[in-house]
């Protein structure tokens, strides 16, 4: 379900940023199957809220950090490009984007781009494989690009800049509660869209009560929210 209320005043944004993992594409639970999968072989079991909690929206090098601190177990240099290629292996063959996103990014009628926690090798590969890249081709910002990563706000921030947008006019669309959290922290609007695979199904969590932060389901909803950001001619 979305929220309660049925339209927000969006005519002071100018920039509409998203989140690739689990908003323009339906990667996390993909991601999860194939490194629990990867950590299990090296005697890290960690369960599917496990990776919800610490790994979602976050960085490689977060969920390393993580990693040692809980297990005490120090992944292999080889482990990211292994987890890489196989997750690569696994996108070529079934990532797609989020149901219904292109009827949204045809229809905005303000700029947009991507702030990801992904490296440019994996969203590239990513918006490649969907068809999206011709709709964000030198628009990207990765965590490479930033010294703190979500939840951090420094990622949102650098994006705005490089895009010439003050953070005030921008909105943001996150999944994850790091990406949520770093988006306010920089002073954004924000929607949590919960429409990927892994969030359906999930009970709502506390960032649907902050009075800045509304929810959508599908992406059908979300010019129910921002009407004046669809263009009124037909694409």
């Amino acid at each position: 379900m979305g929220s309660s209320k049925t339209s927000l005043d969006s005519t002071d944004i100018q920039l509409v940023i998203f989140d690739c993992d689990g908003v323009l594409v339906d990667s996390e639970v993909l991601c999860k199957r194939v490194i629990i999968a990867m950590l299990a072989d090296l005697g890290v079991v960690v369960s599917s809220a496990y990776f919800d909690e610490h790994f979602l929206g976050k960085s490689y090098e977060s969920a390393q950090k993580q990693i040692l601190t809980d297990f005490t177990i120090s992944l292999p240099a080889e482990f990211r490009d292994n987890y890489l290629t196989a997750l690569l292996q696994v996108f070529a063959e079934e990532l797609q984007t989020t149901p219904k996103l292109n009827r949204v990014l045809a229809h905005l009628n303000v700029r947009s781009c991507i702030a990801t926690s992904s490296s440019p090798e994996r969203v590239a590969f990513a918006l490649e494989k969907t068809g999206l890249r011709s709709f964000f081709k030198g628009r990207i910002t990765t965590s490479t690009e930033v010294l703190h990563g979500k939840p951090a706000p420094d990622i949102f921030l650098l994006a705005a800049s490089k895009m010439g947008v003050n953070p005030k006019h921008c909105l943001v669309i996150e999944d994850s509660e790091a990406g949520i959290q770093g988006a306010l922290a920089a002073d954004m609007q924000v929607v949590k869209y919960t429409g990927a695979s892994h969030l359906k199904g999930l009970p709502p969590t506390n960032v649907d009560k902050n009075d800045n932060t509304m929810s959508i389901s599908h992406w059908c909803e979300f010019f129910n929210l921002y009407p004046s950001l669809k263009t009124t001619v037909e694409v």
